[in-house]
């Protein structure tokens, strides 16, 4: 018996052209410069009120108690892994009256390591004085620096709204800052509850808690006299007077009940600025490159062409019938 003859699909093209082609292909990859597209970007100076009411533990994360001030960071470090390259992150701090910039806005995803280990240093330690004046200090000079950074800077300021020495209840506006000079959030992070704020030393050593002869309290005036016993030496959210104030402002507020409560916010397509930007598309050709080798190598198929087989019963010749 003959054994089956085999025989092979031609290649296609007899696949010459691959390698060729892939080499041009990866030599597109490591020389083809940035390709400029236009993409919603985002701008921020993120301000961090440092003042010793942001040491109150009254929010969790991961089951266990935390400072107020931890928990912001954590929501920061969060956001900053989902807002797109080419957006811009810069670090500010609160305290007494002024917000002091650490770090004008870096593009996030060329200064990622930079960004979250600069983060990590913003700590109550830096603290100056231990007045919070927000409204009338902290915010006014946040949109003073942003609005001199120019290119569309946006800024979000973190504070739990506990001014001291506190505020006349229907006090909200920012000494003449016209509203929608500069846009952002104001982000209110603390508890419902009073809790006892922590007093630390210069070197930020804890030495116990404010007591109500410590602070000023909450005055009476004609046009709103006291209602209830001030406790200022008590610290919650105070989230009324904060929604009040970034009204006043034009400002979006957002408050931070979880880890991940910056992410809507710091990407919000109305604080978006379409940008051109350079992106780096090398991974295209080199994909490309990739499958024709892949091709190129792949043994050829073959198939087998089975031989015809007779039949299996032998037809018996005429005339030679067996006999009974």
């Amino acid at each position: 018996m003959k054994a089956p003859r085999r025989t092979s699909l031609p290649h296609l093209g007899r696949r010459w052209w691959q390698l060729p082609l892939a080499s041009l292909l990866l030599a597109a990859a490591v020389w083809m410069p940035p390709v400029q597209f236009t993409r919603p970007i985002f701008r921020y100076v993120v301000t961090f009120d440092i003042t010793q009411s942001m040491d109150v533990e009254d929010v969790s994360m991961g089951g266990k108690p935390v400072s107020r001030l931890d928990f912001a960071r954590a929501a920061m470090s969060d956001a900053l892994q989902h807002l797109p390259c080419g957006s811009e992150i810069g670090w500010s701090v609160f305290s007494n009256q002024r917000s002091l910039l650490l770090l004008a806005p870096v593009e996030v995803c060329s200064n990622y390591d930079a960004l979250l280990s600069s983060l990590d240093q913003i700590t109550g330690k830096m603290r100056w004085v231990n007045s919070s004046v927000i409204a009338q200090g902290g915010l006014y000079s946040a949109i003073r620096a942003a609005a001199e950074l120019g290119h569309n800077t946006d800024i979000v300021f973190v504070t739990d709204g506990q001014e001291a020495p506190p505020v006349a209840p229907n006090e909200t506006s920012v000494r003449d800052i016209p509203q929608g000079l500069v846009h952002g959030w104001l982000v209110g992070v603390g508890g419902d509850q009073p809790a006892p704020i922590p007093k630390t030393n210069a070197d930020g050593v804890r030495t116990g808690f404010w007591r109500a002869d410590e602070v000023r309290q909450v005055q009476p005036t004609p046009d709103a006299p006291a209602t209830a016993e001030s406790h200022e030496e008590l610290s919650e959210l105070r989230e009324t007077y904060l929604e009040a104030v970034a009204g006043h402002l034009g400002f979006g507020y957002k408050r931070l009940v979880a880890a991940d409560s910056l992410r809507a916010p710091l990407t919000d397509a109305r604080f978006a600025h379409p940008t051109p930007v350079a992106t780096n598309v090398r991974w295209c050709p080199a994909l490309l490159a990739l499958v024709l080798l892949v091709w190129r190598f792949l043994p050829a198929r073959r198939i087998v062409r089975k031989p015809k087989t007779a039949n299996a019963a032998a037809i018996p010749a005429h005339g030679a019938m067996s006999r009974l």
